[in-house]
């Protein structure tokens, strides 16, 4: 099994139930592999009642799968790679798996958290110096092949304080920057199965109140920040979700996948999936205390959510190569998609029709844009709503660990980076990143002027199924620039444009800096296309950028 390429159903729902998440992409890259093996039997080969009777090769399979971590999570040979707009920093200690990340003006720099070592680590760019605060309690600190994943990390509005989750220990934890105190909340629920609700995502209101969701667990979950004592789970209680259409599902592949709270209308929005099968968002009205829900089609697994400074949301699917603007007042949504999966992440070989480049967590850009990560598409995404244009940055590290290469391949030419978290973007245009495998932290830095540009007359076509249209869209290049025209589209969930097809004018495009060229893309409608909208993406790109337009089409 490869999350790259969606098999059936039946894959899905067994990825997700079994490792959730991050954890689903781990083990299906490498579900083969005798490190995946070795990982699977943790619990046999570090059991202390068996050494007596195995003696030696239990000690030699427990230094092997060690070492195979280490080789595979720890980023041990990897380097700081960097291009003209992506800069990378190796980080201070080994074997940190940094995950969760958030920027703080008042310092001047992010706060990171160390899933392996089980710190929390702040680092000053300009100073270019960490600074190290170890929590208290991390259980997976003095296990060898363990970490407690961290994938929220977000200051309260007093600014004074960091919020961050813990999956293993089933805690919400607190760190007073000022007094450099840790504090942690017990979740009063567990998981039959897991023994944790995994906590994930967390927000907070105006009004004293922080609110947070697990992966494994049906409510949202609301903490009076004035009744909460460390230490106890007061003050914290739960929030069902009505999740009654979700009931067809086994209940333990019903996920919480984010949380967003718009604080201006008080409300929270929830993402919910069964993975690869079925989602949808709820809104909670923290007032009325209750909730209405939102369809999502065929979106099948919404995670990342954030709210734009218009009210509008917006979804990313980490099943898909599909991201989603939900507009609250009608309910409508529009469907946006990322460029197809680039052929370096399988070492320039074929690309198989359904690589999905799996949009990860949303965050505020500069400017009402919105931001992703792309978890297998190894890119940073930056789209611009009115603008209908998409920015997407390489992300210059690949791990061969981490994708279907080749053993002999060159180290750095196939796989990907594993950039599995992400700040909103700062006021000076940076976006920090974390590269959970590779033991690096980096930034994009969107505020250098992009190599070339596209305009399109065309913003909306109309066709009917076997139709043909051309296409016109131009390219202007602010640097000598070498491109080649892309395209993608909602047609397919990866983006490809299925059974329909587009034929480029031409397939290499050379440019002086200042000159300008018209690119033709002659469409044609598939005849077994559903009457709808869809939106195509047209643009170019060079071995840095991806920049692309969206125009609807409309299937009559």
């Amino acid at each position: 099994m490869n999350l790259f390429y969606k098999n059936n159903r039946y894959n899905n729902a067994f990825l997700f139930s079994s490792l959730l998440i991050l954890t689903i992409f781990i083990s299906s890259l490498n579900l083969n592999s005798n490190f995946s093996k070795s990982f699977i039997l943790y619990g046999f080969m570090f059991s202390d009642k068996l050494t007596p009777v195995f003696g030696d090769q239990i000690e030699a399979s427990k230094q092997q799968a060690i070492e195979k971590f280490k080789n595979q999570f720890c980023g041990i040979n990897s380097k700081p790679n960097s291009n003209q707009y992506v800069k990378e920093i190796k980080l201070d200690k080994e074997c940190e798996m940094p995950l969760a990340i958030a920027y703080d003006d008042s310092v001047e720099g992010l706060w990171y958290i160390s899933t392996k070592q089980g710190s929390l680590i702040l680092y000053q760019p300009d100073r270019q110096i960490f600074t190290k605060y170890d929590i208290p309690i991390w259980l997976s600190r003095d296990k060898p092949i363990d970490s407690s994943q961290v994938w929220d990390l977000k200051l309260d509005p007093s600014n004074e304080n960091l919020w961050f989750t813990d999956e293993k220990q089933n805690l919400i934890w607190k760190f007073n920057k000022e007094k450099k105190e840790f504090e942690h909340f017990k979740i009063p629920e567990t998981n039959l199965s897991f023994g944790t609700i995994y906590p994930v995502s967390i927000d907070f209101d105006n009004n004293g109140h922080i609110f947070f969701a697990g992966i494994r667990s049906h409510s949202l979950w609301s903490g009076n920040l004035n009744l909460m004592k460390t230490g106890t789970s007061e003050g914290i209680a739960p929030i069902p979700l009505p999740i009654d259409d979700f009931k067809d599902f086994d209940p333990s592949l019903v996920s919480t996948g984010s949380i967003a709270v718009d604080k201006e209308n008080n409300n929270v929005w929830v993402s919910v999936l069964a993975f690869g099968y079925k989602g949808q968002i709820y809104k909670y009205d923290i007032t009325n205390k209750s909730f209405k829900k939102y369809d999502l089609g065929d979106l099948p697994s919404p995670v990342g959510i954030t709210i734009d400074e218009k009210g509008s949301i917006w979804i990313s699917d980490h099943g898909t190569s599909i991201f989603v603007k939900l507009n609250s007042i009608n309910s409508s949504l529009t469907k946006f998609v990322t460029s197809t999966a680039s052929p370096k992440i399988f070492a320039g070989d074929k690309i198989n029709s359904q690589a999905y480049t799996l949009p990860y967590w949303m965050k505020k850009g500069q400017n009402d844009s919105i931001i992703f990560n792309e978890h297998t598409g190894n890119k940073i995404g930056k789209f611009l709503p009115d603008e209908l244009q998409l920015v997407e940055y390489w992300i210059p590290s690949q791990n061969k660990q981490f994708g279907q290469c080749k053993p002999d391949v060159p180290e750095n030419s196939c796989g990907i980076g594993n950039v599995l978290q992400l700040t909103d973007e700062t006021d000076n245009k940076l976006i920090w990143f974390t590269e959970w495998s590779e033991n690096k932290i980096g930034y994009v830095n969107t505020s250098i002027p992009l190599p070339f540009s596209i305009n399109t007359k065309e913003k909306e076509i109309t066709l009917s199924p076997g139709e043909s249209k051309e296409i016109k869209f131009e390219i202007t290049a602010h640097t000598d620039s070498l491109l080649h025209p892309i395209s993608s589209s909602t047609l397919t969930p990866s983006g490809e444009l299925g059974t329909s097809y587009g034929v480029f004018s031409e397939n290499s495009i050379n440019l002086k800096k200042d000159e300008s060229k018209e690119i033709s893309f002659v469409f044609t409608l598939s005849n077994d296309v559903a009457m709808g909208d869809y939106i195509l993406m047209l643009g170019s790109e060079d071995d840095l950028i991806s920049i692309s337009k969206a125009i609807l089409i409309k299937v009559i």
